[in-house]
């Protein structure tokens, strides 16, 4: 009869060593939280907000994902966010009722993305230049049209819709999973998600195998400005506000959890489930530190180090991958 080390072994053997190692890091920050603030951290006010806080970033996450496994960037996904949350907040936009104010934030949001993925596929302009003109200028006008003012949501039936509970969780942790789980599906259980994988590990034996690299990549980035205008309602849904300063350093945090889940910045591979975990990684560490009051540089200077550390662990299980 197998002992049980050997039974550990072999289950250790089969398991997916990066998911299993951000479990563990994921358990090691609760414990950390628990042992720091015992009477805070694991609280259910708490424990909702960190899901809370989660939800929007996670899924611009989501977008984040398809396009870097297609092996390009985005660097205007808060930009995104902002321009949607002010479009659907004008005076003119909520004077027609939720629904318009929903519409409205979709387009905006696909709408910039799949101008991000014009420019990429058909216009050959490097990912970081293209996005990086878009995180200005969609910055810009959501200051323009805001005129650098907070709008306030004054339609009492967006926060009846959006800032409810369901079953007793509320609205925006259950958009999260809705959102999450087509990601999941679509990356991997699609032709889309496969052809997102071929695109990204090969784009020219991409091509020669039938697929349509061009249409396929401006696809890719008009599914991340989409998630980042649903991103955007879950946040006008929380603050009851639009404004041009929504949406700050989210590119970063997407990066940032997308990497440490596990999806090469070179394309060709990529893990939703991995993606979800550095997600709450990143929320939960910024939820102990707040609780420890800790300042904000602390907490970015441990983001940059743990971004540094995952580019790393990656380069190494390239070069192992390689030597067998």
């Amino acid at each position: 009869m197998p002992t049980v080390p050997s039974r550990l072994g072999r289950w250790w053997a089969r398991a997916d060593v990066r998911l299993t190692s951000l479990v563990l890091v994921l358990v090691a920050l609760c414990v950390v939280g628990h042992l720091t603030r015992p009477d805070a951290f694991l609280t259910e006010g708490n424990i909702s907000t960190v899901l809370r806080l989660a939800a929007a970033i996670g899924v611009v996450s989501v977008g984040m994902t398809f396009v870097i496994t297609a092996g390009g960037i985005d660097l205007s996904v808060g930009s995104i966010v902002a321009l949607s949350s002010v479009w659907m907040t004008t005076w003119a936009t909520q004077s027609y009722g939720v629904g318009v104010m929903v519409l409205c934030a979709l387009l905006v949001g696909a709408g910039c993305g799949l101008v991000n993925g014009l420019l990429v596929a058909y216009g050959s302009v490097v990912p970081f230049i293209a996005t990086l003109a878009m995180m200005a200028s969609a910055r810009g006008l959501a200051e323009r049209i805001s005129g650098r003012q907070t709008q306030v949501v004054t339609d009492p039936a967006f926060g009846a819709v959006f800032r409810g509970d369901l079953l007793g969780v509320p609205v925006l942790i259950w958009i999260f999973a809705v959102v999450f789980a087509a990601g999941w599906v679509l990356l991997n259980r699609t032709t889309f998600g496969r052809r997102t994988l071929a695109v990204g590990g090969n784009p020219e034996a991409a091509r020669l195998a039938g697929i349509n690299v061009r249409r396929h990549t401006a696809l890719v980035y008009a599914l991340a400005g989409l998630c980042c205008a649903i991103a955007a309602i879950m946040v006008v849904a929380r603050t009851t506000s639009g404004a041009s300063t929504n949406g700050l350093f989210y590119e970063l945090d997407a990066i940032a959890a997308v990497v440490i889940g596990g999806t090469l910045l070179s394309g060709g591979r990529g893990s939703m489930t991995g993606t979800l975990l550095g997600v709450l990684i990143f929320t939960t560490l910024s939820n102990v530190f707040t609780l420890n009051n800790f300042e904000t540089d602390i907490q970015n200077i441990a983001k940059g180090a743990i971004i540094v550390l995952a580019v790393l662990v990656q380069a190494r299980f390239r070069r192992r991958a390689r030597a067998v």
